[in-house]
């Protein structure tokens, strides 16, 4: 007997161990299953169960436990924890598209508007138009949620929530259904994703143990700044420690937003960011706003959580407006998608320095939104000969944690340096300075536009202040220095410029597809900011790509106002065609920190302009059918198109073999070798029913002799298209990409598209 009891309690204690390793081996997966054919929720719902039942030898109890969220509504899929093995099976099923696991997105983290040439305080009407149909535009953010209680987000004089809005107010902690209005009429969270892959976290979104609410209420101040720069409504007196003080207001400050909250501390979950882009579709949304996205390289469009989901809101008439990254490196642009408006960072006209001056009577300046002073000149010395313990001058040059001896550093000013594109914070070396004595820090970069709100009087330079200051300190037997308080300056230098780590081209997925897209303000960006982070701030100044995509997400919620029946397509042809390439005095932009001549591949077709945008005569519009015709030209079969669409398309009907020829309104041939073409609609979007006449002028690239047929286009009223082909002949050496550009143009309306060609020699690639 008591054998039977030792062999019974050894296989339960087996079997217990096995289903724990199971389940412990386990990762969360996407499951992605195209275009959603069915209008029944319950009928998907009960399809995705069966398939996890089959995966889990038919137990209804552990597909039950595996499944976190059933996409329903903008299209079909599933998040479920599974095996590897379980994945794979379920990859091999017939209606599946992908299988990816759930990988995690970073967040891409006024005066702007004036800077834009937006003025006024609440209707920001553009001449020759109204806008007052904003109120009627519903903008969805995808972000880290919002702080309601921000002036930013009052609801003060306006009208009752648009008809048809399908949306809801979740309740969670600190946040219920009264903290929405009628400015902020939807507040969702989404956890399952994030929590899976982070099931040890405590909510503590950082090393200080913030606060963090399992709610829509943001607790990281990302969400709320990024929402109240697209649509935040008027405050008069804006500033963050009294530093630029004055108006503010968001881009379109009467459109309605709803937030998504699908980022935490750790970053934003695919299972989570496809859940928001499926609730976003069924609420009602008109336009998508996500100032985040994978690290690069990108994967495969249809293995991306923000590819997908904005493949199928775009297809339904939603625009999608993301940033491109802050990686700074060539080819390192993300969001790639054709269908997604992707966004560039650039400067204002606004700076944030500290002036500092040494013992020599020498007055230099730096980047800082430090509002603390020295009150008196004190000793600067190298944070090299301040080495502690084991830690070598080298790496106590950088300031690192623990390399600062204190007695060497008691009431100093350090001179330290920041490795190239390193993520480590600047803020924390201004903290490891002071824990250390020093009084005041001078930090040597090479990326000096971003100001940094250090804890010490401090400021950033390049590296050739800081040699100068080096030189200065070693030919001193008492060098000291005197570092004063941050303040704003207007117009020190020209604007804009594209900023150092603004990610660039050229698209390393689909290289005939021009990203960026075009470039808007990131750098120093003023806006709302939620007070349950450290000092209690109502407002905060951010830069980086994040900043940049709101600024173009109200001007597509201004062109919604305008021109509602627009497609994505169009509104995104409008917003390039009328983008500048040059700066605001007259001259070609150019890129921080080395001050070269910006290209396309920096700014896409260049630096929104939304004055001219609401007209911008004609558009290069594209359909659903085109999207199609594009994932056939970079090798989707016949049925993967069919799961992604839920029709009967076949790439056979498809009319371009090559992504070059999707109707987008910038040009780029990847692999020249002697002539190609390309063929391009437009239509014309004009106020006038005349016939009108446009007219081809080109500025080719070095080396390319471009031909465009036919060089005039008539157009006999609004609605019409035209069509041309650009010929694009190699005549010289090649010599990497070059750069030029193709305009229509009539008698008042300048319609620009970037060229961008690469010849290649014939024995090179498969190039055309």
């Amino acid at each position: 007997m008591g054998s039977s009891i030792n062999i019974f309690l050894v296989l339960l204690i087996y079997v217990s161990v096995a289903h724990t390793t199971i389940f412990t081996s386990a990762k969360v997966y996407v499951v992605y299953m195209g275009g959603n054919d069915s209008d029944d929720p319950d009928e998907i719902l009960t399809k995705n169960h069966q398939m996890l039942v089959s995966v889990h030898s038919g137990s209804v109890e552990e597909a039950h436990a595996s499944h976190l969220y059933s996409y329903k509504h903008g299209f079909r899929g599933f998040a479920a924890k599974l095996t590897e093995d379980q994945a794979l099976q379920i990859a091999k099923m017939p209606e599946v598209v992908s299988v990816f696991e759930n990988k995690r997105r970073s967040l891409h983290t006024t005066h702007s508007w004036d800077f834009i040439g937006l003025v006024g305080e609440e209707t920001m009407e553009i001449p020759g138009f109204s806008t007052k149909d904003q109120v009627n535009v519903i903008i969805g953010f995808i972000d880290t949620g919002i702080w309601p209680e921000s002036e930013s987000f009052s609801d003060a004089d306006m009208p009752p929530v648009p008809a048809g809005w399908k949306g809801k107010c979740q309740s969670g902690e600190e946040f219920n259904i009264t903290h929405c209005n009628r400015k902020l009429i939807g507040a969702r969270y989404y956890l399952s994703g994030y929590e899976a892959e982070n099931q040890n976290s405590q909510y503590d979104d950082d090393p200080k143990n913030k606060k963090s609410f399992r709610s829509p209420r943001d607790s990281n101040g990302h969400g709320t700044h990024t929402a109240s720069t697209a649509a935040g409504r008027y405050m008069t007196d804006m500033n963050y420690k009294g530093l630029a003080r004055g108006g503010a207001r968001g881009g379109a400050p009467m459109a309605r937003v709803a937030v998504y909250k699908t980022c935490w501390d750790s970053g934003c979950y695919d299972a989570d960011l496809l859940a928001a882009f499926d609730d976003a579709v069924r609420d009602g949304v008109h336009i998508v706003s996500l100032s985040l996205g994978p690290d690069a390289p990108q994967g495969d469009y249809f293995s991306d959580a923000i590819s997908i989901g904005s493949f199928h809101a775009v297809s339904r008439g939603i625009s999608v407006v993301s940033s491109v990254g802050n990686e700074g490196a060539k080819g390192s642009a993300t969001n790639l998608a054709p269908w997604i408006i992707t966004v560039a960072a650039t400067s204002i006209d606004r700076e944030f320095t500290a002036n500092f001056e040494m013992g020599n009577g020498v007055k230099l300046k730096g980047e800082s939104l430090s509002v603390l002073q020295m009150e008196a000149p004190a000793r600067i010395i190298s944070a090299s000969i301040a080495n502690a313990g084991y830690f070598t001058p080298y790496q106590s040059s950088y300031c690192l944690e623990s390399s600062l001896n204190y007695t060497k550093t008691r009431g100093k000013v350090l001179l330290c340096r920041h490795a190239e594109r390193s993520s480590e914070s600047k803020v924390r070396k201004s903290e490891i300075v002071k824990a250390a004595g020093g009084i005041g820090m001078i930090l040597v970069d090479e990326n000096v536009d971003v100001a940094i709100p250090f804890v010490i009087p401090a400021a950033i330079v390049g590296k050739k202040v800081g040699n100068r200051i080096l030189s200065y300190i070693n030919k001193t037997r008492k060098p000291t220095s005197r570092i004063y308080s941050s303040e704003a300056v207007l117009g020190s230098q020209a604007a804009p410029r594209v900023a150092s780590f603004s990610s660039k081209g050229p698209n390393g997925l689909t290289p005939e597809i021009l990203k960026p897209d075009v470039a808007a303000p990131g750098l120093n960006i003023l806006a709302a900011w939620s007070p349950a982070i450290g000092q209690k701030l109502k407002y905060n100044i951010l830069s980086g790509t994040s900043m940049a995509c709101p600024h173009v997400t109200g001007i597509v919620a201004l062109i919604k106002a305008v021109h509602p029946t627009w497609s994505p397509s169009a509104i995104k042809s409008a917003i390039m065609t009328t983008a500048s390439i040059f700066d605001k005095t007259g001259k070609p932009m150019r890129v921080d920190p080395e001050g070269r001549k910006a290209n396309p591949f920096d700014y896409g077709s260049g630096f929104i302009n939304p004055t001219t945008v609401l007209n911008p005569g004609l558009v290069y519009d594209s359909t659903l059918t085109d999207h199609k015709a594009f994932l056939c030209s970079i090798g989707y079969d016949q049925k993967s198109l069919r799961l992604v669409t839920r029709d009967n398309t076949t790439c056979e009907d498809q009319s371009f073999s090559t992504p070059s020829n999707l109707n987008y309104p910038s040009i780029v041939i990847p692999y020249l070798k002697s002539n190609f073409s390309v063929t391009r609609t437009l239509t014309y979007v004009g106020n006038s029913d005349k016939k009108t006449v446009w007219t081809s002028v080109v500025a080719p690239p070095r080396g390319v002799e471009v031909d465009i047929v036919p060089q005039r286009l008539v157009f006999s009223g609004y609605g019409r298209k035209m069509s041309f082909t650009a010929t694009f002949r190699f005549s010289g050496e090649p010599r990497g990409y070059v750069f030029g550009w193709l305009q229509w143009r009539n008698e008042k309306v300048r319609v620009n598209a970037p060229l961008v060609v690469r010849a290649v020699p014939f024995d090179l690639g498969d190039g055309v």
